[in-house]
């Protein structure tokens, strides 16, 4: 019985999340973070304003999530292509992922969430780097991930900007492979 009443308690957080990621993303296409207020979150996600605070202490607290777990997701397709060292395939991967969700990777990209991706996307960058990072390298670890992080994010925005048809998947990540490759490569 009391499994019964948590699993619908879970479904009832699940839904209610869903909702506040969703209401979140929908008000960035149209405004900065700053311009949102955590009522309207809660008005387009259908939920009462005290209930936003069961689930998040502030509206950057919910964008973090929500960028956390886009970043997440964007990593995961892309490992299992770098553990195969084509860094091509895996910016091909990662594009096609962001193409797939365009919209939603514009307003995260472009929008009021632009600082909290790139601030995501910086810290599970260093945790990756360093597990994988050579030892003996040109470049500090450190300076090679935040330059790579900028590359990849203001590259992406740039594209994400520009009419959908004008570069493609594939164009886009070879710019992204010969602007990394450029500062892995021995000097």
């Amino acid at each position: 019985m009391d499994s019964e009443v948590s699993s619908k308690v879970d479904a009832r957080i699940v839904k209610t999340d869903e909702a506040l990621r969703t209401a979140l993303l929908g008000l960035l296409e149209r405004k900065p973070l700053e311009q949102i207020t955590i009522r309207e979150i809660a008005a387009v996600a259908g939920i009462h304003y005290t209930t936003f605070f069961r689930h998040h202490a502030t509206k950057e607290a919910l964008l973090d999530h929500l960028a956390a777990d886009q970043i997440d997701r964007l990593v995961a397709l892309c490992m299992p292509v770098l553990d195969q060292l084509d860094s091509r395939a895996a910016f091909v991967a990662q594009c096609t992922y962001i193409n797939d969700h365009r919209k939603l990777w514009s307003a995260l990209l472009t929008g009021g969430a632009a600082g909290a991706m790139r601030e995501e996307l910086l810290r599970l960058s260093r945790e990756v780097a360093r597990e994988r990072a050579p030892k003996e390298h040109w470049i500090p670890v450190e300076l090679a991930v935040n330059c790579t992080v900028s590359l990849t994010f203001e590259t992406l925005a740039w594209w994400l900007t520009q009419p959908a048809e004008a570069f493609s998947i594939e164009k886009v990540a070879e710019i992204l492979n010969r602007l990394v490759v450029m500062l892995s490569m021995p000097l």
